[in-house]
């Protein structure tokens, strides 16, 4: 079999050492020749390798692996895959995504409304330069992008390269959610044959198949409004995350018809959300002082003991394990089924063919074989068209340089909506990103 030679870019991420974990775990199904992590903060990458070098030592001591901070060790002529988790401005910039509109006295989280938006605007830089670098080296190595907000970046790409076609981005969140249903049913995810809609962090489920073709939709309905939602890693995962997949008990209530990702709540219960947010004490606070603090001791202690003996560092390993499975049905050709973003192109067939959809489809070695989902119902095509145009317009106001862009995207935002608030947030957002926007005119 075949070894892949993978880089990592944001190697220093906090959801590395799951990704490293996972790479353990199948190295008999997606064998690894040479691993490089890449970050541009050297000390964070330097706590991650260092740990990943103790992992590799016990668990795949054959893999030949390194990391730098130096774009030219990274990047080579004979990479096979790139897996992308930058996070432009650090936690710095996501405080300010988050705080900046709640002061102003709307929703700030770091992918949904204003703070997604200017998340949006940083990454999309970033992960041009990112393309550009890999295909400077390679035309045939496969992107796989979870850099967020993934909806902004996949619009940008798409009309950036528009060729390109080894450029997939991903989401964790429906895999998230589908071990979440697994739970739930005393179900391996895996045994689920979805059927999905939207945009990313904003679609619904509307079929859940078993194994014998069986819709267990109607049971998880049921049972997710008789007796609440929680994630799958509950046990691991900070009070907002808990907070946040309770919401979906009330937008089933509301809108039965489908299963919703959890991220709708910020849509759909704007001003119930903005209620709950604190704005001195945000998600990247909560962070910060949770699963930040508690990845990076553990691997530094890693690191000094020389052994991951009673190491808990691997959290959430959905992250890491989603991208790993993505990589495995395209080099092996399998065309397992996955939700993922893609080109719409008829796939929802009332909503504009240069929508970037998040849906299912089956992953081959010749790229993404989507499954068509027809029309729409009217109340969802509303809200996917009008999300689509804020994330359209959010990627030609960087193209452009457009203010006015910037402006019409964040009016037409549902966490938003008035013209007069989206124009104060969004003078205050330039001037917190004047290092990293371009110049809006």
């Amino acid at each position: 079999m075949k070894k892949y030679n993978v880089l990592v870019v944001g190697g220093g991420s906090t959801w590395t050492p799951g990704l490293l974990k996972g790479m353990c775990s199948r190295k008999e199904t997606f064998p690894i020749n040479r691993l490089v992590m890449y970050d541009i903060d050297y000390d964070r990458q330097q706590t991650i390798g260092e740990f990943a070098k103790v992992l590799f030592n016990e668990e795949y001591p054959e893999i030949d692996f390194s990391y730098t901070t130096d774009k030219e060790e990274a990047f080579q002529e004979d990479i096979d895959f790139v897996f992308v988790q930058m996070r432009t401005g650090g936690y710095a910039m996501r405080e300010k995504d988050e705080k900046i509109p709640l002061n102003l006295g709307v929703i700030g989280q770091e992918t949904c409304g204003p703070g997604g938006f200017a998340y949006g605007m940083r990454s999309i830089r970033d992960m041009v330069e990112l393309v550009k670098d890999v295909r400077n080296k390679t035309k045939d190595a496969w992107i796989l992008n979870y850099t967020n907000p993934a909806a902004i970046v996949a619009v940008a790409l798409q009309q950036i390269f528009p060729e390109d076609k080894r450029i997939l981005n991903i989401c964790d969140q429906p895999e998230n959610l589908l071990r979440s249903y697994g739970r739930l049913l005393d179900m391996n995810e895996r045994d689920f044959d979805p059927v999905y809609f939207g945009l990313n962090h904003f679609g619904w489920f509307t079929h859940l198949y078993d194994q014998e073709g069986n819709d267990l939709l109607p049971k998880l309905r049921k049972t997710i409004l008789e007796g609440g939602f929680r994630p799958a890693d509950y046990e691991q995962r900070d009070q907002s995350w808990l907070d946040t997949y309770a919401m979906v008990e009330q937008m089933v209530q509301d809108f039965p018809d489908y299963l919703p990702n959890t991220y709708l709540q910020y849509y759909l219960y704007p001003d119930k959300v903005l209620n709950k947010l604190d704005p001195e004490f945000t998600r990247t606070n909560e962070v910060q002082a949770g699963r930040e603090k508690r990845v990076f001791e553990d691997c530094a202690r890693v690191a000094e003991a020389g052994t991951t003996k009673d190491s808990n560092v691997v959290e959430n390993d959905a992250h890491g394990e989603f991208i790993l499975i993505v990589a495995e049905s395209i080099a092996h050709n399998k065309g397992n089924n996955f939700v993922v973003i893609l080109k719409n192109d008829g796939i929802i067939s009332n909503l504009p063919d240069d929508a970037m959809v998040e849906v299912a489809t089956s992953l081959t070695a010749n790229g993404p074989r989507p499954y068509a989902v027809g029309e729409i119902p009217t109340f969802y095509k509303g809200m996917i068209e009008g999300q689509y145009a804020y994330e359209k317009l959010t990627a030609e106001a960087f193209i452009e340089g457009s203010y006015s862009k910037a402006l019409q995207a964040l009016t037409l935002n549902r966490t938003i909506v008035s013209a007069t608030k989206a124009k104060e947030v969004l003078d205050a957002l330039i001037e917190a990103n004047k290092e990293y926007w371009p110049e809006l005119r």
